[in-house]
């Protein structure tokens, strides 16, 4: 991600595969760095956390936040993308990645997974970029493919197909999957008594 945005520099000493951005916020005048120093040294010494870095200023805090937003721009330059916007369990989460790290690469050589997203809430963008050199429209053409795998794997750890960015067209399809019947029935009956002739949103959900 680093070499496709401009300026863009890793804020620690040496390379590590997950990064956790975190900001506080407060009302009062509560020592906000020093709460945050206490939990990154408590992590460190956990072994939860190898290393940190804290903003001494709104420059520094809007580059590591530039980091974040660059991310869905910068996959652009690396090929073709199959994006996936699913929400598993926090609890759930690391193995839910080892498994599409494991189980992608086993049916595309060199597929590569590009997960980011929102930790506390366990929505996961778990994005799967073209392998280097690949052609993008062969891989393109397997979306389907990957679509079943990872959202295969969302419904091993009992998660959702979707998580901020709605049903949609995309996935209507697969909803009968992912919900039960009755649910289907309730939210037909829900659309036709809201929507009795069918103009709003049309085609979509359901």
């Amino acid at each position: 991600m680093l070499k496709h945005g401009a300026d863009a520099r890793d804020p620690l000493t040496e390379k590590h595969p997950w990064y956790v951005l975190i900001e506080l916020a407060s009302q009062t005048d509560a020592a906000l760095d020093e709460e945050l120093e206490n939990l990154l040294g408590e992590a460190i010494e956990r072994s939860f956390v190898d290393d940190a870095a804290i903003a001494a200023s709104l420059v520094q805090r809007n580059d590591f936040w530039r980091l974040r937003e660059l991310m869905s721009e910068v996959q652009k330059h690396e090929g073709g993308s199959i994006k996936h916007d699913v929400s598993v369990p926090i609890s759930a989460a690391p193995a839910f990645l080892a498994d599409v790290a494991r189980d992608v690469p086993a049916a595309i050589p060199g597929a590569r997974m590009v997960a980011f997203g929102h930790l506390g809430d366990g929505n996961i963008h778990c994005n799967i970029s073209q392998p280097v050199g690949a052609d993008k429209d062969a891989f393109m053409a397997r979306w389907d493919e990957v679509h079943d795998i990872v959202h295969g794997l969302v419904r091993k750890y009992n998660g959702s197909i979707s998580a901020e960015h709605g049903i949609g067209v995309q996935k209507r399809d697969e909803l009968p999957h992912v919900k039960d019947k009755v649910a289907m029935e309730l939210m037909r009956t829900i659309k036709k008594t809201l929507d009795p002739n069918g103009i709003l949103n049309p085609g979509k959900v359901l």
